[in-house]
């Protein structure tokens, strides 16, 4: 088979299995065949992520919204260094939730006032190199500003802070809410007003507002409602202000499909949701920049994750492929990160994509635990010692997220093609 995608065969249907060109049977990522990656590479496991792939999909973001929305990259999705370096080109911000991924966006040619950074526990030693570099700081605590504060006045630098919101409303629909009630992350709306009267005490540098309710939704419509959830509260709050508000960070939660089913999200309405949005925030705070805060959209799909199957193992009738990779380098894929109910990434066998037989197998690794499973029960191509096993939707929380110690198996190459 020639072209792009995976069509014509009888597994369920993966949207992100035609995120990637296809010639004589084999998976084609950054123009050179899987096989000849794997060489290049010089071992499996490894993870690639494709760079046209990324530059495309903000390209064809930035088509889609609004010119008056600034679009950061949020590092954790993948704090890769040629990543991030690539995307720091591309985006008119980075947000950093650690001092190494701090370490990371200063290296880019991003300059650092593009720079924020967040965080629940930031140690003060990271808020130190944070206010010193001039990145803007957001504050999740009382205790968090006045360590900010402390670190402003030994350094003789007016820190850059912004507040980071706990709202009362959650993102609905979302794989994981950060919002509308208790949590770890932001101050309580209600005890905003009190934490800007401080800052004034202070004398910082008041910037504006963080918002993030949720992550991984497809719902165009869920997005847009918190989304406007989010500029009216920050308004409401800047009221109380100790001067006017130029920032507004209303996170991002733009999902992509993993599953047989999910369907890509529809760009166009939450455009149309954040035109309204920019036109509230003209009359309502002249001057303000918004910023929408997206990671995994940006890169999951650009990103695949390659091992190499061992062993082709039968028991009860059913077929094992073991791999040399597992849930130690991408947790998620196993199910163990954040699914109530396993599901299976999109998989195949990136060497014989459609294959002359296909049959029902499961992909495992090496690893001493039944939790250790790629691909349950799904119909592949089939494969033996020597093929290349590839799940699909790597480029997002794969390797950093993953428990990389576990066993002692070694590390996983990352390239950038």
């Amino acid at each position: 088979m020639n072209g792009p995608g995976l069509k014509d065969t009888a597994m369920p249907v993966h949207a992100a299995m035609h995120e990637f060109a296809v010639a004589d049977d084999m998976l084609q990522l950054g123009g050179l065949p899987l096989s000849r990656l794997a060489q290049r590479v010089g071992s499996t496991p490894f993870y690639a992520y494709e760079r046209s792939h990324i530059v495309r999909r903000v390209a064809q973001l930035r088509a889609a919204l609004p010119a008056g929305v600034h679009l950061h990259y949020a590092m954790k999705a993948n704090p890769m260094p040629a990543v991030v370096q690539l995307l720091a080109g591309l985006v008119d911000g980075i947000d950093v939730a650690s001092g190494g991924e701090l370490a990371t966006a200063l290296d880019t040619p991003l300059p650092a006032h593009c720079i924020s950074f967040a965080g629940p526990g930031k140690r003060e030693g990271e808020l130190a190199r944070a206010v010193a570099a001039g990145v803007l700081v957001n504050v999740e605590s009382r205790v968090q500003l006045e360590k900010t504060a402390l670190a402003s006045e030994r350094l003789g630098v007016a820190a850059r802070v912004a507040v980071r919101v706990n709202p009362d409303f959650a993102l609905r629909r979302a794989g994981m809410r950060m919002g509308g009630g208790a949590q770890p992350f932001g101050v309580d709306a209600a005890q905003v007003p009190a934490l800007l009267a401080r800052i004034g005490e202070l004398g910082l540098d008041f910037h504006g507002f963080h918002l993030f309710a949720g992550a991984q939704n497809l719902c165009a419509t869920a997005l847009a409602e918190a989304q406007s959830h989010s500029v009216r509260l920050a308004l409401q709050l800047a009221d109380s202000a100790p001067g006017p508000l130029r920032t507004l960070n209303i996170g991002g939660g733009f999902g992509v499909p993993y599953f047989p089913g999910d369907r890509p999200l529809d760009l166009a309405p939450v455009a149309e949701g954040l035109q309204a949005q920019l036109d509230l925030l003209g009359s309502a705070a002249p001057g303000v920049r918004l910023n929408l805060e997206l990671g995994r959209y940006l890169v999951a799909e650009a990103g695949i994750y390659v091992c190499k199957v061992l062993e082709r193992k039968l028991s009860h009738g059913q077929v094992f492929l073991v791999t040399d990779g597992g849930l130690h380098h991408h947790l998620a894929a196993s199910g163990n990160f954040g699914q109530l109910i396993r599901k299976n990434y999109p998989v195949a066998i990136g060497n014989r994509l459609h294959g002359g037989e296909r049959e029902v197998a499961s992909v495992v690794g090496p690893l001493c635990t039944p939790l250790d499973l790629l691909a349950d029960q799904m119909e592949l191509a089939r494969a033996g010692e020597g093929d290349l096993v590839v799940v699909f939707q790597s480029g997002a929380y794969g390797l950093t997220a993953s428990p990389t110690a576990f066993l002692g198996h070694p590390l996983p190459a990352e390239v950038l093609v």
